[in-house]
Formats: C-alpha cells, sequence, structure tokens
C-alpha cells in the first residue's frame, strides 16, 4: 500500500490528524455503509478521542476547503465518522479481513511518518528562532554602534559650523 495515498487521506479536524469513515471503506475495500454498521454494532469500542461524527458545520467547512473529495459525499444528508490514530487501530479489532489488517499498518505507518515529520518541522522551527533572537541582537548592536556614529559626525558637524569667538 501506497504511504502517499494514505498520507492524502489524513486530514486535521478539531486539532486531530484523522481519517474518514469512505476513505477507510475505500482502502479497506468494503462498502461504507458495512463499515459503518460494524462500527455501530461495537461502538462501545470508539470513545470520542477514537472516533467521533462531524457536524454538519465541520462537514461543510471540509467540503469548501477540500476539492479532492468524492463528489457524491458532498451532498449527503449524513454526516461522515472522523477517526483517530487510535480509532483505525481499533477498527483492525472489529474489521478482520486479510485486507484489514495490511491497510492498518500501512496506515499507522502513515501516522507515525507524519508525526516524524511534524516534530522535524517543529525542530527547525524553534532552532530558526534562536537564529533570528541571536542575529536580531548582533543586528540591533550594529544599527546602535551606526547611530552613534551618525550622531557624533552631526555634533562635529555642528562644532565646526559654530561662529568662532575670539582666536
Amino acid at each position: 500500500m501506497d504511504l502517499q495515498i494514505i498520507e492524502n487521506k489524513i486530514y486535521e479536524i478539531r486539532e486531530q490528524k484523522v481519517m474518514f469513515d469512505f476513505d477507510l471503506a475505500q482502502l479497506y475495500e468494503v462498502e461504507n455503509r458495512v463499515l459503518k454498521q460494524a462500527v455501530k454494532r461495537n461502538i462501545e469500542r470508539f470513545p470520542s478521542d477514537f472516533m467521533f461524527q462531524l457536524s454538519k458545520k465541520e462537514w461543510y467547512e471540509v467540503i469548501t476547503i477540500c476539492d479532492k473529495l468524492p463528489e457524491g459525499l458532498k451532498f449527503s444528508p449524513a454526516t461522515p465518522f472522523a477517526f483517530t490514530e487510535q480509532g483505525v487501530a481499533m477498527l483492525s479489532s472489529i474489521l478482520r479481513s486479510k485486507k484489514a489488517i495490511e491497510v492498518n499498518i500501512a496506515i499507522m505507518r502513515a501516522f507515525v511518518l507524519i508525526r516524524k515529520y511534524a516534530l522535524s518541522h517543529r525542530d527547525l522551527t524553534e532552532k530558526l528562532k534562536e537564529l533570528e533572537e541571536k542575529y536580531d541582537k548582533q543586528f540591533n548592536d550594529v544599527y546602535e554602534a551606526i547611530n552613534y556614529l551618525l550622531q557624533k559626525d552631526k555634533q562635529e558637524i555642528e562644532q565646526k559650523e559654530r561662529r568662532r569667538i575670539g582666536f
């Protein structure tokens, strides 16, 4: 299973990385209604931090922002389920096909890859901030030195332009 395909199906909703039921059904090669039925039969395995249903407002925002959704789903009256990484892992306990196991392994790898990228991105951001602070201080010092020299030149010019008294 190509990790890039899976990564393209991971969205950020409510500040969590999630996958939608229709994408998971496609990956597992089952109908979406079959996946939803299996989840509803085992709903106690899916607390709110494993899975949640999008509100109509959230679903509308996803539709307006995302252009890679299947056409038929955009006008569906039912909002999709969103599964977090733990929810996707839990799906493997209720969908027991060989395909479901293979897909779950690939999905877990994609989530790990995204987490590694996010951590390295955060590290790079922190290092850039440190560099900015270091060089901002150095540039401030240079700026102050230039200002001092300009002020000194200005004072010398003023001294020369003063009218001399005496010899």
